[in-house]
């Protein structure tokens, strides 16, 4: 059984899938039935969600993408490492402009339901939303706020100390992902 510690440290941003290995739209539906549950500022409920698992609306996706601006030398996943499938988050203008931290609670619970099934993803706010609303036949009143790319991760990512306030993830000469952490004895204010 997972405890919520293991699932959160496991939930790392994975850049590169398999991507030959597919995932079924119900797993997709499953985790947007979760982000569905989570809370909801004020209760609104404004968050809509693009989904795709098709590798032909995938090609349409990945194209608006950046990815991983810490690494100048890397331009994103090669073909084969692309993501096997997507969940694009959209405010609902006609319901409300603001959606206000909704986004980040369901993204964290659409991730931390891809852990728990062996999945990963990177959540992805470097988008031309624009081109990609277009691309996608989106309508106007439905907001790109992030994309949420998902697969079955390709890549071994480790966290660590954050060394002398470098907080840039970077990857060794093996392509192991780091991700240096502030210790908690930093993050943490005490009043005396």
């Amino acid at each position: 059984m997972n405890s919520l510690k293991d699932l959160v440290r496991r939930n790392r941003s994975y850049r590169r899938f398999y991507q030959d290995v597919s995932i079924p739209e119900y797993v997709l539906e499953g985790l947007v039935d979760l982000a569905r549950l989570s809370p909801s500022a004020r209760n609104a409920q404004t968050l809509k969600y693009f989904i795709s698992c098709m590798p032909q609306t995938n090609e349409k996706i990945f194209p608006h993408l950046s990815w991983a601006g810490y690494l100048k030398d890397w331009d994103g996943p090669a073909p084969g490492e692309r993501p096997a499938a997507y969940i694009i988050i959209l405010n609902d203008t006609t319901i409300s402009d603001t959606y206000f931290c909704d986004d980040g609670i369901a993204a964290q619970s659409i991730l931390l339901g891809a852990v728990e099934q062996g999945l990963g993803g990177c959540i992805i706010g470097s988008v031309n939303r624009l081109k990609l609303q277009k691309a996608l036949n989106i309508p106007e009143h439905l907001k790109i706020i992030e994309v949420i790319a998902l697969g079955k991760p390709r890549e071994q990512v480790v966290i660590e100390d954050m060394k002398n306030g470098d907080y840039k993830y970077w990857r060794d000469e093996n392509q192991v992902h780091h991700v240096p952490k502030r210790s908690l004895e930093e993050i943490i204010i005490k009043c005396k």
